[in-house]
């Protein structure tokens, strides 16, 4: 009878550990988001908890989204932002400068 009832505090001892382990777990995104002062906390928190339901689907993607952002470099698209700006720029000036071209043709035409 004793070793009945020490079968069952074990077994609900285990299975306690396991509920919480899976939850400390699924917060392991989160806490690196917290240390990397990521913009998106606590929609990655609260996405942590939507994985629990959907049988742990979302976990990897939120290790990776957790993980993409760094303080020091943001998302990392800064040279390309730049490159992409400086394109932009030169593209708004060969538009200006053939705008000036067609009113010229246009006024000379009349």
């Amino acid at each position: 009878m004793v070793l009945d009832y020490i079968a069952l505090g074990i077994l609900v001892f285990v299975v306690l550990v396991m509920f919480y382990g899976i939850i400390v777990i699924h917060d392991i995104p989160y806490e690196i988001a917290k240390h990397r002062n990521h913009p998106h906390q606590d929609a990655i928190h609260v996405a942590g908890w939507v994985s629990l339901f959907t049988l742990h689907v979302l976990w990897p993607f939120l290790w990776i989204w957790a993980t993409i952002y760094r303080p020091d470099r943001g998302w990392g698209f800064t040279q390309r932002l730049q490159h992409d700006e400086t394109e932009i720029s030169a593209l708004k000036e060969e538009l200006a400068a053939l705008q000036a071209r067609m009113t010229t043709l246009e006024q000379t035409d009349k």
